[in-house]
């Protein structure tokens, strides 16, 4: 099988390169080497390459940034999307596209299942609800959509380098805790993913995190408790629980985005780990390399 990857040197991206399964042969595409905006840049890379699936992991994922640049993130994040979809169609290949959980305005009181209402509160949500969209018209309904949510790796920028950073350098971290998702490796998403291109049929929009859910303050918690564990960190520093409300960004976001993964599970015949396993793991990598 040969698939086509967009957004390579991402976080995803690179877990995907890392996870490549026997027989599958990858081409990965970003920036400069490939514009996916460009539709003609899009259809000759395609052509080229002829996958038998085309995987896409870029996105444009500054959540505050898109309420200025909001033509920008709808380029990147819908345009594009229609762009990679079409050119996959006319090679035949399976399109998968990755979105996201702000999709969801938070105020359901349960976790969101595949088919429930969308309602972004922001630029960055409205952009991906349109890619989504993209996906499902430009394929004729064949494209599989996952969802996904607060999404570390050992790779790039996150939430959890960005905590091990401020903890060895200040004297205490404050953390919102008023906003409920599930953190997600972006190795066990690829593993899914591989899983997906390997199960016939499946299509349409799906859900896929860590399993069980946190506030950004429980997972700030966790990353201290695991690197201490590890010595990643030397000392402990105190984490201070705020509101959303003590810590306004230009972006609104939502305050509970849970996904349900159980039809995913079924589909894919795999289930997902607890998000703490899954950053026991992670932190383990990191202090390897």
């Amino acid at each position: 099988m040969r698939v086509l990857v967009t957004g390579a040197r991402g976080q995803l991206g690179t877990e995907l390169a890392r996870t490549l399964p026997a027989g599958v042969e990858l081409k990965g595409f970003d920036l400069p080497e490939l514009d996916i905006t460009s539709a003609s840049a899009v259809d000759e890379a395609v052509r080229a390459f002829r996958p038998d699936a085309v995987i896409n992991a870029a996105a444009y994922t500054a959540v505050d940034r898109s309420e200025q640049e909001k033509a920008l993130a709808f380029a990147v994040n819908a345009e594009a999307v229609g762009n990679l979809a079409r050119a996959a169609r006319a090679c035949s290949a399976r399109f998968v596209h990755v979105s996201t959980d702000y999709v969801f305005d938070g105020e359901s009181g349960r976790p969101y299942r595949p088919g429930d209402q969308t309602r972004p509160l922001g630029a960055y949500g409205e952009t991906k609800l349109a890619g989504e969209r993209q996906a499902m018209v430009a394929s004729s309904g064949e494209a599989a959509v996952v969802r996904t949510a607060w999404l570390y790796s050992a790779h790039g920028q996150n939430f959890v380098k960005t905590m091990l950073r401020l903890m060895r350098e200040k004297p205490e971290v404050r953390v919102v805790a008023d906003q409920l998702g599930s953190p997600t490796w972006a190795r066990e998403l690829a593993l899914a993913l591989w899983t997906l291109l390997s199960s016939p049929g499946v299509r349409g929009v799906l859900h896929w995190t860590g399993a069980g859910a946190a506030s950004w303050y429980d997972f700030a918690v966790a990353i201290q408790e695991e690197a201490l564990a590890l010595g990643l960190l030397d000392k402990a520093v105190p984490v201070i629980p705020i509101r959303t409300e003590d810590y306004p960004t230009p972006a609104r976001r939502p305050p509970c985005s849970v996904l349900d993964k159980s039809e995913t599970w079924k589909l894919l015949g795999r289930r997902s780990r607890h998000w703490r396993a899954e950053l026991r793991d992670m932190l383990a990598e990191l202090k390897e390399s």
